[in-house]
């Protein structure tokens, strides 16, 4: 299967970007699926999740009450709603599904 990332992007501190993930090739409405986020000289961090069975979702301290991760069955898409950006979430945003991730979309925010 393939994750293709896509809606990054250079934004002001305070703005919003959504990013996408659109799957194909596996069974999207029996995996989790997360976003990661890698930043030059530091770690990678794993950002937030969403379940498959009841779309139950986890959010890094980091980001919580400003990303909203949300998935559509329908047309095997994650979505990514960052709302407030901050300089510190510039980073590389991707999507992983067990051990497979894609590409990646820049994310810039400055301040």
């Amino acid at each position: 299967g393939r994750l293709v990332e896509s809606g990054g992007g250079l934004v002001q501190a305070g703005a919003s970007l959504m990013l996408s993930c659109q799957t194909t090739g596996f069974a999207f409405d029996e995996h989790a699926i997360g976003w990661f986020r890698q930043a030059p000289g530091k770690e990678r961090e794993g950002v937030s999740c969403i379940s498959a069975e009841d779309g139950s979702v986890y959010y890094a301290d980091s980001v919580e009450e400003r990303f909203t991760i949300s998935r559509d069955n329908a047309k095997n898409i994650v979505y990514l709603q960052m709302n407030n950006l901050k300089p510190e979430d510039t980073a590389l945003y991707y999507c992983v599904r067990n051990v497979y991730r894609g590409q990646g979309t820049q994310v810039t925010v400055s301040s």
